[in-house]
Order: C-alpha cells, then sequence, then structure tokens
C-alpha cells in the first residue's frame, strides 16, 4: 500500500544545497515555515545551515508561549527589536483576530494575547505598519483556562463559599488574591464577566459569548488582595457563570484583549439576584425544573458516548480514548470530592461526533464502576465534552465552558443548592460497560522485539525505517526509525533498536519522537519542528492530543482512538499501539494484520505469508522485516542534521550491508553469562539482549518492557458484564459489581416479604442467574406510599467545576 508523501518531505534538499551555492538568496518576510528555491524558512534550517539570511529577523521565538483562552497574557517576541517609538504594532492570531501591540523601551516587541474560543497551537503575525502588512510569524499556543497553572490566575478565597454564598449560613465578605507582579500596573480595575450560548441548540445560529457585566472596584492598589462584601445585582443578577478579571486602572471598562489576570469560572451565586438569597432552595428546584423540561427538547446524546470500559485497569490502559479527569486522580491521591467511594476516574478524550458529548468514568477501590444509580459519587456524561472539540468557537464545543453550562450549572441546581438530584441524574445517568470493547496493543522494544496485535512475537534487528504499521482504514501511519545499541564501552553492537518513531493519520499533524545522536532525552517534534513542554504538557493538535512527561514519555491520541505510547527505555525506545476494533482486518506491516488469527501476521508487501510465524528462522524473519523498509516518498521522519541526511534519506532505508547477531553466544566461562542468568532469570528477549549487546542495562530494560507489555496486555482483556441490578421497590440490595462472578443480594424492608430471586449471579454469558425480585407487603400490612429522598446530599460540599 503506498501511502501519499505528507507536506514538506525533504526531497528536495539536494537540490536547495546546489541552490544555495549558486546565486541570490531569498527572504522569510511572510513566509516562516517554508521552503524555498534557494533556502529554506523552516525550523529545521538552522541545523542544516540552510537558512535563508532573515530567517531569525522574521520567524519569531515567543516567550512566554502559551496562555489561557481568555486572553489576556503579556509575551514577548525574542529574537526581534524594533524602535521604541514604534507604535502602529498590531498582532494578529488565527489570521482573523488583531489586538495592539506595543514596543518596550529595550526595543522588544510585545503582544497580548486576545480573548478566544478555541485552544490549540494557533498563527501568529507581526504588523508594525498598523496592519497593511504582517512580515513576522510565529505561533501562540491558547490553553483550556482549567489548565493554566494557578500561579497565572487570580485566587477566589475559599472558593466554596463564592459558589455557595446566599444559601443557608452562607454569607459575609470575600476575599480575591493575586499575584501584583503579573500585570504592571500601580492601579487596577476588578470587573465581573459572565458567560453565555444565545440562539437555537445546534443551529447555525448557536453562538457563545464573554460579556464584560459591571466593575467591582476602579483604580484599587495593585496590592494583591481584595476582600469586599457582596451584593445581589439587579441588572445582571440572571448571569449565573462567569469569572473576575483585573486589569490595568488605565484601561476602559470591559475593554478588550488588554492584560490582564482572570479567575476561575464559577457559578456566580455571589452576585445573583435577591429571589435567590430569600430563598436558594427554592430558586434553585424551580430552576432544575426548567433545566430538566429544556432537556427534553434537546437531542438524546447519550446514545452516540461510547461506553465506558468495565473496570480501572481497562480504564487506565486505553490511553488511545479515555484519558485521567484531573478532577479525580488516582496518582495525585484520588481527592475526589464529587465522586465520593471513587478512587479514579477517566473522560472519553474525543468528543461525540454528532453532538460533541463527553464521557466519563469513575471507579472505587476494587477497580469497578461507581453508577449514579448505585451512589451520588457515580460517573455522569455531558452533553458539552469539557475539553471542547474541533473545530471549537461555537457551542457546544466551546472548551470547558460549554460544558459549564449544560452540565455543572444543572448540578448545582438539582445536587448542591436544592436537594433533587434524581432528577439530574435521570438526564446524566452513568455509561455501564456492556458495550465496551477493549483495544488491541502491540508492541516493540529492546533489540526490537515485536508482539503484533493478534499476540505473535519475533525478533527483526535490522538497521533502517520501516513501517510499523499502516491502515487505510483512517490512513493512519507509524514509522520506526532504528539504530546500532552499543556495548558498555560505548562501541556499536552488532544489535539495533528503535531511535525514532513518526506518526500522521489523515492529515493530521506529523508526529515524530526520536531519542537524537549522542542523547537519551526524547525530543518531541511537530511538523519537523521541535515542541516546547516548559508551560505545557498536554497539547490540542491538529487531529491529535498529545500528552508528555518531559524526556521520559509521550501518548499521542488520534481522533479516530487509536493512541501510540513512545517510552525511553534507556538507549533505546519502547512503543505500543492501540487500536479499536474497528480497525480488524485493516492493518500491515511489522505490527501484522490485526484479524485474531496469529498466521497470518507475518504477511509481506506483496502478500505472501510467513508461514513459520515468530517461529521461523531468525534469517526469515531479517527478510520479512527489510521488506517492509519505507521509501522517501512516504517518510515521515526529519532529516535535519548531516548524519540523518548520510545514513537515512540518501542512504537505503534498510542498510543491507548490516548483519545483525542472529543468536547470540552463550560462553559458560564468560562471567556475564551468570550475570545475565540472574538478572532475566527466563525472560529470553532480556537474555538475547545483554548478550547481544554485552550490557546488562539494556537487557535490564528489555525486561521491564516485556513485563510492562504483558501487564498492558492483560489489563486489556475483555470483562463480562451483565448490566446494572435495581434494588427492588421497598427493598435494598447489597452488592454493585456487576461484572462475571459477582453477586447482588435482595432483602425487603419491615413488613415486606421477598419474592423472586433473593440473590443473583451474574454469569459468563453475560445474563444474571434466576429472575426478577420484588417486595410484596405481608398479608395484613398497609402499603406505605414511597417517598424519594436522596441520601448523603447534605455532606456534599465543594466545588463541582470541571470534577463533574
Amino acid at each position: 500500500m503506498r501511502l501519499p508523501c505528507a507536506a514538506g518531505c525533504f526531497l528536495g534538499l539536494l537540490l536547495h544545497t546546489v541552490l544555495l551555492q549558486a546565486g541570490a538568496q531569498q527572504s522569510c518576510s511572510n513566509l516562516c515555515g517554508q521552503s524555498l528555491a534557494t533556502c529554506s524558512c523552516q525550523a529545521t534550517c538552522a541545523s542544516l545551515g540552510i537558512c535563508c539570511p532573515d530567517y531569525w529577523a522574521f520567524c519569531l521565538n515567543i516567550s512566554p508561549y502559551s496562555g489561557t483562552l481568555l486572553g489576556g497574557k503579556d509575551f514577548t517576541a525574542l529574537n526581534v527589536t524594533f524602535d521604541p517609538s514604534s507604535s502602529d504594532v498590531r498582532c494578529r492570531f488565527a489570521e482573523t483576530i488583531e489586538t495592539k501591540g506595543y514596543v518596550a523601551e529595550d526595543g522588544y516587541l510585545h503582544c497580548i494575547s486576545p480573548l478566544l474560543y478555541q485552544i490549540g497551537i494557533l498563527s501568529l503575525d507581526i504588523s508594525n505598519d498598523g496592519g497593511r502588512t504582517f512580515p513576522w510569524s510565529g505561533a501562540w499556543t491558547a490553553v483550556h483556562h482549567g489548565r493554566v497553572s494557578p500561579l497565572e490566575k487570580s485566587t477566589l478565597v475559599n472558593e466554596t463559599k463564592w459558589q455557595y454564598y446566599g444559601t443557608p449560613g452562607t454569607a459575609g465578605n470575600l476575599t480575591l488574591t493575586w499575584k501584583p507582579q503579573t500585570l504592571r500596573a500601580t492601579n487596577i480595575n476588578i470587573e465581573v464577566w459572565g458567560y453565555n450560548e444565545t440562539g437555537t441548540p445546534y443551529s447555525e445560529n448557536w453562538e457563545a459569548e464573554w460579556k464584560y457585566l459591571y466593575t467591582l472596584s476602579r483604580s484599587f492598589p495593585n496590592t494583591g488582595v481584595f476582600t469586599f462584601l457582596p451584593v445581589p445585582s439587579a441588572q445582571y443578577g440572571t448571569w449565573e457563570l462567569g469569572a473576575l478579571r483585573i486589569s490595568s486602572s488605565s484601561d476602559l471598562d470591559g475593554q478588550s484583549n488588554v492584560a490582564a489576570i482572570w479567575s476561575t469560572e464559577h457559578a456566580l451565586a455571589w452576585h445573583l439576584s435577591e429571589a435567590f438569597r430569600a430563598n436558594s432552595s427554592a430558586w434553585a428546584t424551580a430552576k432544575c425544573h426548567q433545566w430538566d423540561a429544556e432537556e427534553t427538547h434537546l437531542p438524546n446524546f447519550l446514545a452516540e458516548l461510547l461506553d465506558c470500559p468495565c473496570t480501572l485497569a481497562q480504564a487506565r490502559a486505553d490511553t488511545g480514548r479515555f484519558n485521567t479527569d484531573y478532577g479525580c486522580d488516582i496518582d495525585k491521591g484520588s481527592v475526589c470530592t464529587y465522586h465520593p467511594g471513587a478512587v479514579h476516574c477517566v473522560r472519553s478524550v474525543q468528543a461525540s461526533p454528532l453532538y460533541a458529548a463527553g464521557q466519563q468514568c469513575c471507579y472505587n477501590a476494587n477497580g469497578v464502576q461507581v453508577l449514579t444509580g448505585d451512589s451520588i459519587g457515580g460517573s455522569t456524561p455531558d452533553r458539552g465534552h469539557d475539553w471542547g472539540s474541533p473545530p471549537y468557537k461555537k457551542p457546544p464545543r466551546i472548551p470547558g465552558f460549554s460544558h459549564w453550562l449544560y452540565d455543572v450549572l444543572s448540578f448545582y441546581y438539582c445536587c448542591l443548592w436544592s436537594d433533587h438530584c434524581s432528577i439530574y441524574f435521570k438526564r446524566r445517568p452513568s455509561s455501564g460497560c456492556q458495550r465496551y470493547r477493549p483495544p488491541r496493543v502491540a508492541s516493540a522494544f529492546g533489540d526490537p522485539h515485536f508482539f503484533t496485535f493478534d499476540g505473535t512475537g519475533f525478533t527483526f534487528n535490522g538497521l533502517g525505517e520501516y513501517t510499523v504499521l499502516e491502515s487505510s482504514l483512517t490512513s493512519l501511519r507509524v514509522q520506526g526509525r532504528t539504530r546500532r545499541a552499543s556495548w558498555p564501552n560505548g562501541t556499536e553492537a552488532q544489535a539495533t533498536g528503535f531511535s525514532a518513531i513518526a506518526m500522521q493519520e489523515g492529515n493530521s499533524d506529523v508526529i515524530e519522537i526520536r531519542l537524537p545522536e549522542h542523547s537519551h532525552q526524547l525530543e518531541v517534534l511537530r511538523n519537523r519542528k521541535a515542541l516546547n513542554f516548559s508551560e505545557q504538557n498536554w497539547m490540542d493538535l491538529t487531529g491529535l492530543f498529545l500528552s508528555a512527561a518531559p524526556g521520559l514519555n509521550v501518548t499521542v491520541m488520534f481522533s479516530s482512538g487509536a493512541g501510540v505510547e513512545v517510552q525511553r527505555s534507556g538507549q533505546l525506545l519502547r512503543l505500543a499501539v492501540l487500536l479499536p476494533e474497528k480497525f480488524l482486518q485493516n492493518t500491515q506491516g511489522l505490527f501484522g494484520l490485526m484479524n485474531g488469527n496469529p498466521g497470518d501476521d507475518l504477511t509481506f508487501r506483496n502478500g505472501t505469508i510467513l508461514r513459520g510465524g515468530g517461529s521461523s528462522s531468525p534469517e526469515e524473519l531479517f527478510a520479512f522485516g527489510a521488506d517492509w523498509a519505507i521509501r522517501n516518498g512516504t517518510s515521515l521522519f526529519t532529516y535535519d542534521t548531516e548524519y540523518l541526511l548520510r545514513h537515512f534519506f540518501f542512504g537505503p532505508k534498510h542498510n543491507p550491508s548490516f548483519v545483525p547477531v542472529f543468536v547470540p553466544a552463550e560462553d559458560p566461562a564468560n562471567p556475564l553469562v551468570q550475570q545475565m542468568k540472574t538478572l532475566c532469570q527466563g525472560d529470553a528477549f532480556c537474555r538475547f539482549d545483554v548478550l547481544a549487546t554485552g550490557n546488562l542495562t539494556v537487557g535490564g530494560n528489555t525486561k521491564l518492557s516485556h513485563q510492562n507489555y504483558q501487564r498492558l496486555w492483560g489489563s486489556l482483556q475483555p470483562v463480562v458484564s451483565c448490566g446494572w441490578l435495581a434494588p427492588p421497590g421497598n427493598g435494598t440490595k447489597e452488592g454493585t459489581d456487576y461484572l462475571a462472578g459477582s453477586v447482588v443480594s435482595f432483602r425487603c424492608n419491615p413488613g415486606y416479604r421477598l419474592a423472586g430471586s433473593a440473590e443473583r449471579k451474574c454469569q459468563d454469558n453475560a445474563a444474571w442467574s434466576g429472575g426478577p425480585t420484588t417486595c410484596l407487603p405481608n398479608a395484613g400490612t398497609r402499603q406505605l406510599l414511597p417517598f424519594g429522598l436522596l441520601l448523603g446530599m447534605l455532606g456534599l460540599v465543594g466545588l463541582a467545576g470541571r470534577m463533574l
């Protein structure tokens, strides 16, 4: 299968090298990121020595490079200086939104990030002629407000009090704090801004709006602390969601796109109308019923959501489709304020295709789901995905804020400000896991050893660049580059391992994760330019999300649900790819055909199958791997050093002169052998790598990688669920585990007798044993009318935020 060459392939590099010596140079003015006829304005030009002379004069390096989508961040272009008297500086974001910039006394240019309704890496263009031309170029990263560092925001001291203000027992002064040095102003204004979405839901006239409402204080000293006594707002008391903005007192009230510090978005209980303070429960009850009625007329988004994983192990392993919900994280102490009984929650990475809705799944200490049918701590799906959804800009795809309007405020109405949580859970019930199907996993590690999607294990230690995976279903490509491993003394061994992994799906950004020469730290490239993780570890890119532990591991989550994990393992890389079941019968490459049949995993490009599979001879496996060498026309890799050009771009994609050690010798007289046996025990891959490289560290890393693969594979095994069981009317149930082998028992309240099964067991066929259970009144007993009382709600305090 030959796929089209990615934009910016380096087929013209040789021509550029010739032209560089031939004559006239071109300019990077307004052309940053492009390759020109005689020189280059791409980020790779510096290491290759082919930059246009004015590359650094026009292609900007920005610091800081990221900030909240609410705007107000003052940032600097580090590599360009202007005349301090310049007054016509304009900064253009995403080719559409212009703000006024300025030149500081030191000559450095500054821009102020604007209010946006989208996140991700956006184009940035600079003008010094009032916007007539924009010759300078760079990039700005707009970030979900919830992912911005708390140090960059103002703090609502005792935030619970702010959001419960006006409810019984909550009154008095409120305090706002901030870092004065963040804003260059002697005096500041503190403003109230509100958020709303207007128009007909799911129509073209559905619009998002952040609006200036009023000013709390003008020309207040920039001391970092402001305390006030809230009063109900007669004019703006209907705005229920918003944030506070601190800006210089020299700015006009509500002036857009000025340097500012924002608070977190929150429920504006402290400024709501007198009616709320007079009887907050009655006010919230009416709002809850109003929301319930409105939901009746909106599309049912629940049907298109992906079911939750059945177990915590599955949820944490399915990294292509689910990611940790930062409001309930087991790695951060399981502070799950809004999900009592849970220790960890995850959210679906991608929003649902039609309605941009989101899934949430929570789990208890036993690793099983916490459901709203059993507990107020159960997970709830979202009409608006908390992380938003491309192309953003319009409801319900606005990151964070759409979710607040449709899923969080309603939780306040029904659950926190009144006792009608049953209404909320009726509209936001937990998803079960009966339709969940775990992804298939393939992995490669060490010298390199492969496990295909169908479980075939083999070793292929060629030297070159290879197709690890291709799929025509979504035009997904994953490619791997190998380099020679080293002996302890630094000399090269007759063994190889992955040093770079490149990937793309459809028209997504191209991501390359590599270990540069003479380095053991991961470098991540986006479209051939290195990503900077000094400010953000989570990035929303074109066609994918990317999460990184800088220097250690990277997870790429494609829009199809495919996940790619790359981890540094000593001097080599470990790779794992997870694919949903929709990729069945649609894969090829070194990871094989994913169809449940290991017998056809090792298939050559021409369709010939290596019938011996993983048991074939090392020479046969070597020939199979060599057949999957890539071509320059399909390469996703970056060739930005003389070494890479010489050995991989101009050299063969599979080096035929390199012959690895197929069967490393095991000499009992060699002291290393006994050390190997102690370290590796029965791990054949570990033993192979120690003998092939003479390096116990390499072998130890291979053993750990093998164990990681086995744990991942085990976590992703299918689990049978029989589905939720309701307690009988006038009775109770014991047991909230609905997976195969679990038992749920039932009891009746005093005055009632049990009819049907007293206990039911979840069977391997996904059906419950026994039959329905009911509680009938005893003879002569008057049956009481049922009443609905949701236990435990009075104890639920704190913030709702995005922890729902």
